[in-house]
C-alpha cells in the first residue's frame, strides 16, 4: 500500500509540475490535442451547414486539407505497423507468448463482435426502425460484390511477395510479414541482434513522425467532416433519420455496457478514464470513417491508458483490420430495417443466423475493401432478404461509417487494455510462484 501511496503522490507531483510549466503558455497552446480536435469537429459542422447550397466549394478547397492529412496518415501507418510490431514481438522474447496474446486477442474480438450485432438486432426491433416506411422498390438495384470463401481468405492471408501488400496497404498480411520477421529475428538470436536494434530504431523514428503528423489532425479533421455536412442535407438524412438515430444509440449502448464492463471487470480501469484517454482517437475516427488511418492516435491514447507497447503493437493493428463491432451493429440494424421497409417478418431462428453470419462475416471478409457493404450482402443472402435494400441506406451510408469506425477502434482498444491487464496479473503469478 505504502509504494502505491507513492505512486500517486509522484503522479500527482508530475501532473502538478505540468499544470504550472503550462500557466505560462498562451491560452492555445494550453488546449490540449483532444480539445482542439473537438473544436475543429464542431467548426467543420458549421462549416458544413453553412456551405449547403454550395457543396462543391467545400468539396474542391476544404476537403483536401482532410485528403492531405489522410495521405500523411496513410504514407505513414504501413511502416509503423511493420516496425512497431516487429519490434513488439522481438520484445516478448518467447513465442508461446505471442501466441498467448493472439489468443485472448481473437477470443475478444469475436466475443465482442458477436454481443455487438445482438444489441443491433434487439434495438432495431424494440424501436421498429423500419415501421412506418414506405418506400419505393421497384427501382432499387445494388449489385452485390463476391465475397472471397473461406479457404481463399486464408490463402489471401500470406503475402507471395514483401513488397506488394506494403504497396496497396493490405493490412493483414503487413501484419504476417511483421510476425514472420518478429519470429525470424528471434529464432536467430544473438546474430541478430543488429537488425533487432535497427527495428527498433525505425521503430522510434516512425513514432516521432507519427507525433509530428498528429499535431495537424485538428486541420485534417475540419476538412473531413466539411464536406461531409455541406454534401448530406436534410433531404437525405431526414427520410432515413431513425436508422441513423436507433444504429447510433445501439452501437453508443455497446461502448458505454460492453465496453466500460469489460475494461473495469477485466483490468479494473475507470470506465470515465478510458473514455476520457480515448477521446482523441474516437474524434478522429468519427471524422475520418477509416480504423487504419486513426491507427497512430489509437496507439498515441494506449500509451495514455498505460499499455505496454509490446501488447499496443500487437492488438490495434490486427484490430485495425479484424474487429468490426461496429460494422456487426450496423448490419443488425439494417438487416431489421430492410426486412420491416420490404414488409418480411424474420422469425428468431433467421435472426440467429444473422448473428453466426456477421461474426463468421467479420473474419471472412477481413481486409477486403468496403467490407461493410460485402458483410451485409452476405447477412442479408443468408436470411433470404433482398440484396437490393443495400441501396436504401447507401446514401446514409458515410453517416453511419463515421460512428461504425468510432466503435471499432474504441473496440481495439478497450481488448488492448484488457489484455494488457491480464499479461500483468499472469507475470505477476509467475513472479509469485518463483519467489
Amino acid at each position: 500500500m505504502s509504494q502505491l501511496s507513492d505512486l500517486g503522490k509522484e503522479a500527482k507531483h508530475d501532473f502538478d509540475e505540468v499544470s504550472e510549466s503550462k500557466k505560462d503558455l498562451p491560452w492555445y497552446k494550453r488546449l490540449s490535442l483532444t480539445t482542439w480536435i473537438f473544436i475543429a469537429l464542431a467548426l467543420g459542422v458549421v462549416a458544413g451547414i453553412a456551405l449547403q447550397g454550395n457543396a462543391e466549394f467545400a468539396t474542391t478547397y476544404i476537403k483536401p486539407l482532410g485528403t492531405i492529412f489522410l495521405n500523411l496518415i496513410k504514407m505513414i501507418v504501413v511502416p509503423l505497423v511493420i516496425f512497431t510490431m516487429t519490434a513488439g514481438v522481438i520484445s516478448l522474447s518467447d513465442i508461446k507468448r505471442v501466441g498467448a496474446i493472439g489468443g485472448k486477442t481473437i477470443v475478444y474480438y469475436l466475443a465482442t463482435t458477436a454481443f455487438a450485432i445482438i444489441i443491433g438486432l434487439v434495438m432495431a426491433n424494440i424501436l421498429n426502425v423500419g415501421g412506418g416506411y414506405s418506400l419505393p422498390a421497384g427501382e432499387l438495384s445494388y449489385e452485390a460484390k463476391e465475397a472471397p470463401s473461406f479457404i481463399d481468405t486464408i490463402v489471401n492471408i500470406f503475402p507471395a511477395n514483401v513488397i506488394q501488400p506494403m504497396a496497396d496497404a493490405t493490412m493483414l498480411q503487413v501484419i504476417v510479414i511483421a510476425l514472420v520477421f518478429g519470429f525470424g529475428i528471434m529464432a536467430a538470436g544473438k546474430k541478430a541482434k543488429p537488425v533487432a536494434d535497427l527495428v527498433n530504431s525505425m521503430s522510434e523514428v516512425c513514432i516521432k513522425i507519427m507525433h509530428g503528423i498528429i499535431c495537424f489532425a485538428p486541420f485534417g479533421v475540419f476538412g473531413l467532416i466539411t464536406p461531409v455536412i455541406a454534401s448530406n442535407g436534410p433531404d437525405i438524412l431526414l427520410p432515413l433519420l431513425k436508422l441513423i438515430v436507433v444504429a447510433y444509440l445501439a452501437m453508443i449502448l455497446h461502448m458505454v455496457i460492453v465496453y466500460s464492463g469489460l475494461v473495469k471487470i477485466l483490468a479494473n480501469v475507470s470506465p470515465v478514464r478510458f473514455f476520457k484517454d480515448q477521446m482523441s482517437a474516437m474524434v478522429f475516427a468519427f471524422a475520418s470513417a477509416s480504423s487504419v488511418g486513426t491507427l497512430p492516435v489509437n496507439m498515441e491514447c494506449s500509451k495514455k491508458l498505460g499499455v505496454s507497447n509490446e501488447v499496443s503493437s500487437f492488438v490495434l493493428p490486427l484490430g485495425a483490420t479484424i474487429n468490426m463491432d461496429g460494422t456487426s451493429i450496423y448490419m443488425g440494424v439494417c438487416s431489421i430495417f430492410i426486412a420491416q421497409v420490404f414488409g418480411i417478418d424474420l422469425t428468431i431462428g433467421q435472426q440467429f443466423t444473422i448473428v453466426l453470419t456477421a461474426v463468421l462475416a467479420s473474419i471472412g471478409t477481413a481486409g477486403v475493401p468496403g467490407s461493410g457493404m460485402i458483410m451485409l450482402a452476405m447477412v442479408l443472402q443468408s436470411v433470404g432478404l433482398p440484396v437490393e435494400g443495400i441501396a436504401l441506406v447507401a446514401g446514409v451510408d458515410r453517416i453511419l461509417d463515421m460512428m461504425r469506425t468510432t466503435v471499432n477502434i474504441t473496440g481495439d482498444q478497450s481488448c488492448a487494455v484488457c489484455v494488457d491487464a491480464m499479461e500483468r496479473r499472469k507475470a505477476e503469478r509467475k513472479a509469485a510462484k518463483a519467489a
